[in-house]
């Protein structure tokens, strides 16, 4: 199967990009090509990690609020999930969660293991996250955490019983997919 590019261009730049495409692919019924016009939301890509405090038998989870999601008549606009963030250029995936942990909720991770990675929404975004998982101690929380100030974050640490992350996913408490994806992973790849 092919395609090609016809035109592309930037109709949108600010924070984030959208792009529109004039593009000919094969179709799968016929050795035939059809034209399509797509638009792209390009975010750029990411890293999530699920972080288990093993002494404390906790999963750290961040609350913070998130502007998209205060049309839904079900969400107040702060969102449990977890710690996560955009890769900077040609950022290491591994270097940018070891980053963001320490900028969000303050932990330093020693060691971290790869689940895999992830289109968030395909039919109209580029994103692609990098998913990680890493346990830590309590001792490890050796920076203050909460968000850079510069990119006017607020963020609060949660610690939820590993006990009560299957209730929580059961219960639809957790409404991110990235955190549902790695807390899904974990349960089916650990035990405790």
């Amino acid at each position: 199967m092919k395609y090609k590019i016809l035109k592309e261009d930037i109709v949108y730049n600010d924070y984030f990009k959208i792009k529109k495409a004039t593009l000919l692919h094969d179709t799968f019924n016929s050795d035939t090509q059809i034209e399509v016009v797509r638009q792209s939301f390009e975010r750029g890509n990411a890293i999530a990690i699920v972080l288990v405090e093993k002494d404390t038998a906790s999963v750290l989870l961040i609350n913070q609020f998130r502007y998209p999601i205060v049309t839904d008549p079900n969400c107040d606009g702060w969102l449990l999930e977890i710690v996560a963030g955009s890769i900077e250029g040609d950022e290491d995936p591994e270097l940018c969660a070891r980053r963001e942990v320490e900028e969000e909720i303050g932990y330093q991770v020693k060691n971290m293991e790869f689940i895999g990675e992830y289109f968030v929404s395909p039919g109209g975004a580029s994103e692609k996250v990098n998913a990680f998982y890493a346990e830590v101690h309590s001792t490890d929380k050796i920076f203050e955490g909460g968000g850079l100030d510069t990119e006017q974050e607020d963020i609060q640490l949660v610690k939820i019983p590993l006990s009560a992350i299957r209730e929580k996913l059961n219960s639809n408490a957790i409404k991110d997919a990235k955190t549902i994806i790695a807390l899904q992973w974990m349960l089916l790849n650990k035990s405790y």
